[in-house]
């Protein structure tokens, strides 16, 4: 996805706090780390006064929501008891880092077609009534995303596998609830496996091209101001 710079200055105009989300399995081999790792680089010389969280769910993933978090969750906060209380409260850290941050970048790997399971429970503690937003209002409305996307292959209209991208459709579906998709911006990357694949090798320029525009994306989406 390629951003002109006006898009770029309405959609990162101003960035304090950055919560910074990294998934991939792969370590120094992720392609989608090296991107948000990029992306914090600018950002952190943008904005020397900003505050910056991160989290590495391959490192410290989060817990999947328990069914008495789902039913704390779901009840009132006067109606809950000590039990769904402290469920409910455990997790108010992680709510509470949403809530502070202006910018939550998230770098999202494809795994088996979709997000990493890591990225979904953190999402699921996230898409609880408290969060949930309609067209006017809503705690996390004028938060931006920005989603690294990376994927092995390509899913793009006309490809052999269209269709089977479950990986973006997914996040957006869960930014609608939350009331942030028109804040949400993604820098995709594909065709990642060009370099390790043999049947992909044939790829490698598109796989060039794309990890080439991610990086000027994030830069500058880091950098406008």
């Amino acid at each position: 996805m390629f951003l002109t710079r006006n898009i770029l200055v309405r959609i990162f105009l101003v960035m304090t706090n950055l919560l910074h989300i990294d998934s991939s399995i792969q370590g120094d081999r992720s392609h989608s780390r090296a991107l948000t790792a990029a992306f914090v680089e600018s950002w952190k010389v943008a904005n020397p006064d900003g505050g910056y969280v991160y989290r590495d769910f391959a490192q410290a993933p989060v817990p999947h929501v328990t069914g008495l978090y789902f039913a704390a969750a779901n009840t009132p906060a006067e109606l809950r008891g000590p039990e769904m209380r402290a469920e409910y409260d455990r997790f108010k850290p992680l709510r509470d880092e949403v809530l502070a941050a202006d910018v939550v970048l998230m770098g999202v790997p494809m795994y088996n077609y979709t997000v990493p399971s890591t990225i979904k429970s953190w999402l699921d503690h996230l898409l609880v009534p408290e969060f949930r937003a309609d067209t006017s209002d809503g705690p996390l409305i004028g938060t931006r995303f920005l989603v690294v996307a990376t994927q092995g292959g390509s899913y793009a209209p006309g490809t052999p596998r269209e269709g089977w991208d479950h990986q973006q459709p997914l996040l957006r579906q869960y930014f609608e609830h939350l009331g942030v998709a028109g804040d949400a911006t993604f820098v995709q990357a594909e065709m990642t496996l060009a370099n390790v694949n043999e049947q992909l090798r044939q790829f490698q320029h598109i796989a060039d091209e794309s990890k080439e525009r991610a990086f000027k994306a994030v830069q500058e989406l880091a950098t406008v101001s």
